[in-house]
C-alpha cells in the first residue's frame, strides 16, 4: 500500500492506559466552583482559618480568629473574604463583630471528590 492509499474507515484501536472511571467526571460548570474552593484552601493561613472554624463546631467570632495568628486584622479579614467567596464559610455581621461558620454542603462536596475510588491507595 502506498502512502496515498490510506484507509480511513477503521477507527484506531487504542489500549486503555488505566482503569475506567467508576463515577462520572465533573462537568465544566461543576469544576469551576470546586476549583475555586481548592484554590482558596491552597493557602496555609486560609487552611488554618477553616480548620479553626470547623473545629469550633458552630459560629466563631472574628475576634477569636485574629488572636490565633501573628497577622494584622485586615490580612485575616482578606483571607476570610476569600474563604467566604469560595463558598467554604458563611458570615454574619452582628454589631462590631463578624461571625463565621463552615458551609458543610460545600465541604462535603470536596470530601466526596477527594474520597472517590480513583484516589484510593493501591
Amino acid at each position: 500500500m502506498s502512502n496515498q492509499e490510506l484507509v480511513l474507515d477503521a477507527a484506531p484501536q487504542v489500549a486503555a492506559c488505566c482503569a475506567p472511571l467508576t463515577e462520572a467526571p465533573l462537568a465544566v460548570d461543576q469544576a469551576e466552583p470546586v476549583a475555586k474552593m481548592f484554590k482558596a484552601l491552597a493557602d496555609p493561613v486560609r487552611l488554618r482559618l477553616l480548620s479553626l472554624i470547623t473545629s469550633a463546631g458552630g459560629e466563631v467570632c472574628v475576634c477569636d480568629l485574629t488572636t490565633a495568628f501573628d497577622l494584622t486584622q485586615p490580612t485575616i479579614s482578606h483571607h476570610l473574604k476569600v474563604l467566604r467567596e469560595a463558598g467554604l464559610v458563611g458570615s454574619q455581621r452582628r454589631g462590631t463583630w463578624v461571625y463565621y461558620w463552615a458551609r458543610p454542603e460545600n465541604l462535603k462536596q470536596l470530601s466526596a471528590l477527594l474520597d472517590s475510588p480513583g484516589l484510593a491507595p493501591s
